[in-house]
């Protein structure tokens, strides 16, 4: 079989995050700020002035401490809460903010967090359970990556590869069923609200119309166009190995070809079949 047949049919390498995304200057900030007050939250203590004073507790928040829905954002309750939403600040957040631009990034991502928070004091009024962390806007940054790369491939616990567009849609229907289950310790419904904040801001906000909009979109037309090209060279490859294929089948007969060759031909034909390309 040659080299170049077998590309063809070849998957494409699994990527995490495209090789050219560097650390960008409102990522590098927020996740500083974050692990600086996790640091604060590890000397002085979990239960201490930091959680009573700036986790988001529904009733205490309806009662007037309004600014909890802001700093909610920056606790973590734990290593691992800190370590997965800051690794995919920086893997979503990165990309993002290259496209959109530091200011558009940022009033995203503070917008996306105080929904999840936001919905969450709503469902939850009465509640005196404190909630921590920045999930909320992480699960909007999830959002649109989605919306911008759907087709960028994620690893699932860094193991099951799914793309961007699965990826977003698994992860929503999740904390969406989970939802149903107040007793989970985790709050399932500031993940939605993010997500929720994050689509409606996509959709309807100002970012469709500002300078950071035009260039996401002109980012997506060039993507697609991208795409296309490969699409089209890749149906014009395989045609030209399926021609090759039929001259020796006019000079030798389909016996001439061997084991190997039909199949080639056999899923080379089923491709185009696939790509409504007519033989």
């Amino acid at each position: 079989m040659s080299a170049r047949f077998k590309s063809l049919f070849k998957e494409p390498p699994l990527r995490f995050i495209n090789p050219e995304m560097t650390w960008t200057e409102v990522v590098k900030f927020l996740i500083l700020a974050n692990v600086t007050v996790f640091a604060a939250q590890e000397i002085l203590g979990w239960h201490g002035f930091l959680i009573s004073n700036f986790a988001l507790i529904p009733e205490d928040f309806f009662h007037g401490k309004v600014w909890t829905l802001f700093t909610y954002m920056f606790l973590h309750g734990g290593f691992s809460h800190i370590l997965f939403n800051m690794l995919a600040l920086w893997m979503f957040g990165s990309m993002l903010e290259r496209v959109w631009g530091s200011k558009e990034f940022l009033k995203y991502y503070l917008l996306t967090g105080l929904g999840g928070g936001l919905c969450y004091a709503l469902f939850n009024m009465h509640s005196p359970v404190p909630t921590v962390g920045a999930s909320g806007a992480i699960y909007g940054l999830l959002l649109a990556y989605a919306v911008l790369f759907p087709e960028n491939v994620i690893y699932i616990w860094f193991v099951i590869p799914v793309k961007a567009k699965y990826f977003a849609i698994i992860f929503g229907v999740i904390e969406f069923l989970a939802s149903f289950n107040p007793g989970s310790g985790v709050a399932h419904l500031a993940h939605l609200g993010g997500m929720v904040m994050g689509y409606a801001y996509l959709k309807w906000g100002k970012l469709r119309h500002s300078a950071p909009g035009q260039r996401m979109r002109e980012w997506k037309r060039k993507l697609d166009e991208s795409a296309r090209e490969r699409e089209e060279l890749e149906i014009e490859n395989v045609r030209r190995e399926v021609d090759e294929l039929l001259d020796k089948i006019n000079r030798v007969g389909m016996d001439g070809l061997t084991k190997e060759e039909q199949k080639r031909l056999e899923k080379a034909s089923k491709f185009l079949r696939d790509k409504g390309v007519r033989q």
